[in-house]
């Protein structure tokens, strides 16, 4: 097994490979505008750093966000294009549930919350009762909006800690997105036969962009 791993729903550009039984490589970059110019790159970077031509790959995790339209598309792009070129399997894995994976793997049990920045004042969240039960969501409000019950659990990611005040039991770790533990959720997935979530973006609420509700004529009738 060769699992190629990468999320790009938020801010955190991450790729990673993974064998089934630990991470290879792993390469993550920062930056909320560059999905397009930095994911292929990170791929080249694993590959090179693990020492594994593409073609060992067997198959490819992407995270299914949820995320902003822009840079969520640019991974479920790019995994469908690598898994129809090596004719392997695309697995997709809720955004959230690969940072549920790496609180737990940072020590953290559950019950908890996973929540990642939505922009708009807003949250991307999910409550966990445990980093592979994933209990409700994943769902989009302001952190305002959300009750007390769930705020004052333990949180993680980029969300919580930007409302401190709401997600009283934030922790840092972790603060971001990281395929290597989305593609050790994967490698657990496949090793207990569990189904994946198909390769399709969760969006969760209409694009900014909207098409116009008239037109003005401008030819004569």
């Amino acid at each position: 097994m060769l699992l190629l791993a990468f999320d790009t729903a938020t801010p955190a550009v991450t790729a990673a490979l993974h064998d089934g039984e630990r991470v290879l490589a792993e390469s993550t970059a920062i930056d909320a505008r560059r999905h397009g110019e930095l994911l292929v790159p990170a791929v080249d970077r694993v590959l090179a750093t693990a020492g594994r031509p593409l073609s060992d790959v067997t198959g490819i995790v992407v995270g299914t966000g949820p995320g902003p339209y822009t840079g969520l598309r640019v991974g479920l792009v790019t995994a469908a294009a690598f898994g129809d070129a090596l004719g392997v399997p695309v697995h997709g894995v809720c955004t959230l549930d690969g940072l549920a994976w790496a609180a737990g793997e940072a020590g953290l049990e559950g019950p908890f919350v996973v929540a990642t920045d939505a922009r708009r004042k807003e949250v991307y969240w999910a409550r966990y009762d445990g980093p592979l039960h994933r209990a409700e969501g994943p769902a989009v409000d302001r952190p305002g909006q959300l009750p007390t019950a769930l705020t004052d659990l333990p949180s993680v990611g980029a969300g919580a800690a930007l409302y401190p005040d709401v997600f009283t039991g934030h922790r840092p770790d972790p603060a971001h997105q990281s395929a290597g533990a989305l593609a050790a959720l994967a490698a657990h997935r496949l090793a207990e036969g569990t189904p994946f979530d198909p390769p399709l973006p969760l969006y969760l609420r209409r694009p900014d962009a909207q098409v116009p509700a008239g037109y003005k004529a401008v030819l004569p009738k």
